[in-house]
C-alpha cells in the first residue's frame, strides 16, 4: 500500500519535470525506504535534487 503511494507520487512529480530531460532520456526513480513517510513537498524537493545532480546542475 505504501509502496504504490509513493509511486503514484513519483510518476505525478516527474510528469511535470519530464521536460527538463533530452529527448530519449531513459530515467529510472528508486525511492528508498524513508520515502514512505516524506510528504508530497519532500519528495518533490528530493527528486528536484536528483534530476539537478543528473543533469549537471550541482547539488545545490
Amino acid at each position: 500500500m505504501v509502496r504504490n503511494k509513493v509511486k503514484r507520487r513519483l510518476r505525478h512529480l516527474m510528469r511535470e519535470r519530464v521536460d527538463q530531460l533530452p529527448p530519449g532520456s531513459l530515467v529510472v526513480v528508486r525511492a528508498l525506504p524513508g520515502a514512505g513517510d516524506a510528504d508530497h513537498a519532500q519528495l518533490a524537493r528530493d527528486l528536484d535534487a536528483a534530476l539537478r545532480r543528473l543533469l549537471g546542475g550541482g547539488a545545490r
